[in-house]
């Protein structure tokens, strides 16, 4: 299974993509021995429309255009469910134990996500009700992809 992490927008260089970095590179590590074959980011250029409607629209088709067949769809959305590291991590094995091949995360711009990527994912997810910067949640969602696997690895970094 691969493992991707779909973001409108460029992560600028700096501490935050150094954490970012750092979880996917650790992700990608412990996931070999789990059938996780890689886990990558994809970033997409922030629609340029003048209206916020617009502006989601055309970012939802260009995080669209990154699914491949049969990939599983989780949509980062602040009205998506709060879920426990554990379920996050039982969620993504039973993805990889129904053969998924792909899982692809997406992030969307400043305006939110567009209708179609809402009605197409498969699942949505929020940290929490308060609203994060972007670059924060990307370090959040890479910091809980690699908690999942080493969950699922039985290492002791997840403690209960």
């Amino acid at each position: 299974m691969r493992v991707t992490v779909a973001c409108v927008g460029r992560m600028k260089a700096g501490a935050d993509k150094e954490l970012f970095d750092r979880y996917l590179d650790r992700a990608r590590k412990t996931g070999r021995g789990l059938g996780v074959t890689d886990v990558k980011v994809v970033e997409l250029a922030e629609s340029r429309a003048q209206r916020p409607a617009d502006r989601k629209s055309e970012e939802a088709k260009a995080l669209m255009a990154q699914l491949p067949p049969g990939a599983r769809l989780v949509v980062l959305d602040e009205h998506g469910k709060s879920m426990s590291s554990q379920t996050f991590s039982q969620k993504l094995d039973s993805w990889k134990n129904d053969a998924a091949q792909d899982v692809i995360f997406a992030i969307g711009g400043a305006d939110g996500h567009g209708e179609a990527l809402l009605a197409r994912a498969d699942l949505k997810i929020a940290f929490g009700a308060m609203t994060w910067p972007h670059q924060i949640v990307r370090v959040l969602l890479a910091e809980q992809i690699y908690r999942a696997l080493t969950i699922q690895a039985g290492h002791p970094y997840h403690r209960e």
